[in-house]
């Protein structure tokens, strides 16, 4: 840490988590201002076997690195077990969250209270995606697409392809 001209300039790892059954436009946005933001931003996906994923975690990894790739200072990885275990085993300082709606706040409220609770050193911040994108979830993407629906305004190409082979 060092500082500039009376602004505090740290070296902050934040995680941004969660499913990404498959990544959305929505959530590329999300990325893309948090590469701005912190020096290293980890995409965490969560293997989460109680949510029957589409795809595997391996699937969802690569799609993820696949549509990420223009941005130096995002990494993805997998984890399971307690998110805050993953962020401290990272060093990371934060864990980001996007907001879609204003339902979304309370349980991400609770879920950040609780990692605070295990986790006091790791802050959660909350970012919302951009207007068009606020809509915009993996679980609307897959019905869409599971119903012969053109996801193509709402997912990468590679999504989009990948998508359609699941759904052959």
């Amino acid at each position: 840490m060092w500082k500039l001209q009376n602004y505090l300039i740290m070296n902050i790892t934040a995680i941004y988590p969660g499913t990404f059954d498959p990544i959305t436009n929505g959530h590329s946005d999300l990325v893309q201002r948090a590469s701005r933001l912190f020096d290293r931003v980890i995409i965490g996906i969560a293997s989460n076997p109680k949510k029957c994923p589409l795809f595997s975690l391996q699937e969802r990894i690569v799609m993820a690195e696949q549509v990420l790739s223009d941005y130096p200072n995002i990494e993805v990885m997998g984890f399971n077990g307690l998110l805050v275990d993953f962020a401290q085993a990272q060093q990371a300082k934060v864990i980001l969250r996007g907001l879609r709606a204003v339902s979304d706040f309370e349980y991400e409220f609770q879920l950040a209270s609780m990692n605070r609770r295990l986790a006091p050193e790791v802050e959660s911040l909350f970012l919302t995606p951009a207007e068009q994108h606020s809509f915009v979830s993996s679980t609307l993407i897959r019905e869409i697409a599971s119903l012969g629906g053109d996801v193509s305004a709402f997912v990468h190409p590679i999504v989009k392809d990948e998508l359609a082979k699941k759904m052959a």
